[in-house]
């Protein structure tokens, strides 16, 4: 809620400055911020929809609709940044100069300001919840304040230095910063929906923890993703060939409890084999695979 309440003030207030100026600087500005809300408008449907419980038909969760999400906003975003890009490009062959730059500079120093108090805010909610579609907000929001500042840089070239096309140019240059912006997040929210696997520090410990547990003798095939905020992670274990299944039980739940103890809210799935067993994968113990 609070970045869509932050994109319908700034909206409001870059509508009237780019009337007043008639930049493509504040344009492209003003179409970045108007995605800006249709991005965080998705972003609170998907957060809500990826929050709801397990069912009989998603038994893993909602988590991807925030990958979805995202890669609709960066759909979004790529357009804006085609758009702006040809009005730019439009206005620096007329060679139109913008109007009344102070409008522009004062409108945007607000928005920089409203910006980074959003930005704040969704860091300590990133921390908090590792939000896939929130964290692509972010880098989104991120991006609005080299925007703001570059609209300030043209219209001062402009009509303070008489640097003509100088908001042209920098109305492309916007337009390549969203592009880059958009790749970014595109493959961040890809690797999610394509279940990239955990960073390796992560695969890692996983391994020591289930290892050094007792009664595990080894541990390979370790297998991890991630799905919105919940991780999960799937592996075998030696264990001794002549324990009773109820002592086996009992070595996967202290294993399970271990784990959980460092990475809360993981979602674990536990294969034991007695000792020496090879499945028909191509087998290799957890010294050579994590």
């Amino acid at each position: 809620m609070a970045s869509v309440g932050t994109a319908i003030f700034l909206i409001l207030l870059k509508s009237y400055a780019t009337i007043q100026t008639a930049s493509v600087s504040m344009l492209g500005s003003l179409s970045d911020t108007a995605l800006d809300l249709m991005a965080s408008l998705i972003t609170l449907i998907a957060v809500r929809y990826a929050a709801m419980p397990a069912d009989n038909e998603h038994r893993f969760g909602h988590g991807k609709a925030e990958a979805l999400a995202a890669m609709v906003q960066m759909s979004l975003v790529t357009v804006s940044a085609f758009i702006i890009g040809w009005r730019a490009i439009d206005r620096f062959i007329a060679g139109a100069t913008p109007q009344k730059a102070e409008y522009g500079i004062i409108v945007s120093v607000i928005a920089i300001l409203v910006t980074l108090g959003l930005l704040a805010y969704q860091q300590y909610v990133i921390k908090k919840t590792k939000s896939v579609a929130i964290t692509a907000d972010h880098l989104h929001y991120q991006s609005d304040l080299l925007l703001n500042l570059s609209v300030i840089i043209a219209l001062a070239m402009e009509n303070y230095f008489s640097l003509s096309g100088a908001d042209g140019i920098i109305g492309v240059l916007i337009a390549l910063w969203l592009l880059r912006g958009a790749w970014a997040s595109a493959n961040y929210a890809f690797d999610h929906l394509m279940d990239k696997e955990l960073p390796e520090e992560i695969k890692d410990r996983l391994t020591d923890i289930a290892r050094n547990t007792d009664g595990v003798i080894d541990v390979h095939g370790m297998r991890t993703r991630s799905s919105g905020v919940t991780d999960f992670c799937q592996f075998h274990i030696w264990v001794k060939r002549d324990i009773s299944m109820v002592e086996v039980h009992d070595i996967m739940d202290a294993v399970e409890n271990n784990i959980r103890a460092e990475f809360a809210g993981i979602d674990i799935l536990i294969h034991p084999d007695p000792e020496g067993h090879k499945d028909e994968m191509n087998f290799t113990t957890s010294s050579s695979i994590h």
